[in-house]
């Protein structure tokens, strides 16, 4: 008996050991893991087939460098204002792109410090001083009720923060998430992720100050971020609002069932 015992705490001590190791390497790669940045570089939007855009350089307020790609609006149409998701590129946003300013819809599409020829290291502080400095841009060229936030997946955790601080016209969120910390919590059940988590984007604890109107579309079967979680976001939320639930759609390919189509009609729908 007591043989057995001392083999349970030995088994007890490991297994705390090996749980303890598991923590520290999840605390030390988090932001590996919540920013994969692509090995892109910088990419001219002519190089990446997309010369209807202009490329700038925006200086944060905390001196790092930002890319931005701006497609001028047409007259009488509103300006998206692009926060792409944490696996993102411009360069691989074109076809996107393509398709939201067929209508005449402007674009200023944002490369987080990090990605694709912006400087620094990704973190939630980062990219909402990034954002900021992309929502200043778009603020010189276009009136705040003419500027359309739009998120995808992790650039819901952004747009919903510049909707919540600046006026907007609109606010566009796709595969959105009530905080990254729940979408880690989810996936990692016995990890305390409010300890250990640094960026932890509460979109839920930002989504009520947001008075502009509001679209949120969601995959049914979106692997990433359960539908669930949009969904929750969507009740926390101020009228008026519209979700659109894709019965078919995943994470990445909503446009595959008509995202853009949808978005359009309520970017140029009255209102905001």
């Amino acid at each position: 008996m007591r043989a057995l015992i001392l083999v349970l705490q030995w088994l007890l001590i490991v297994a705390a050991v090996i749980y303890l190791a598991g923590l520290s390497v999840l605390f030390l790669r988090q932001r590996e893991i919540l920013f994969p940045v692509p090995p892109v570089g910088r990419t001219a939007p002519d190089a990446a087939g997309f010369p209807e855009a202009e490329e700038h350089v925006l200086t944060t307020t905390d001196g790092k460098k930002v890319i931005v790609w701006h497609v001028p609006a047409k007259p009488g149409h509103r300006v998206v204002l692009f926060f792409p998701g944490n696996g993102d590129v411009l360069a691989g946003l074109v076809a996107r792109f393509k398709g939201i300013i067929s209508d005449g819809t402007g674009l200023v599409g944002l490369s987080y410090r990090g990605y694709a020829g912006s400087s620094g290291s990704p973190s939630e502080p980062g990219l909402l001083l990034d954002a900021e400095a992309a929502y200043r841009f778009a603020t010189s060229r276009y009136s705040a009720n003419q500027i359309v936030a739009w998120g995808f997946s992790l650039g819901t955790g952004p747009a919903v923060a510049i909707a919540a601080k600046h006026p907007v016209g609109k606010l566009i969120l796709e595969a959105p998430f009530t905080s990254a910390a729940d979408i880690a919590r989810a996936r990692y059940r016995i990890v305390p992720v409010g300890l250990l988590m640094r960026d932890q984007f509460h979109s839920d604890r930002r989504i009520a100050r947001v008075t502009a109107p509001l679209l949120i579309m969601h995959g049914a079967s979106d692997p990433v971020i359960p539908i669930s979680f949009g969904e929750r976001l969507f009740a926390l939320a101020h009228e008026p609002k519209q979700f659109v639930r894709f019965p078919g759609g995943g994470h990445e390919n909503l446009d595959d069932f008509g995202a853009i189509g949808i978005a359009q009609q309520f970017i140029d729908a009255p209102g905001g």
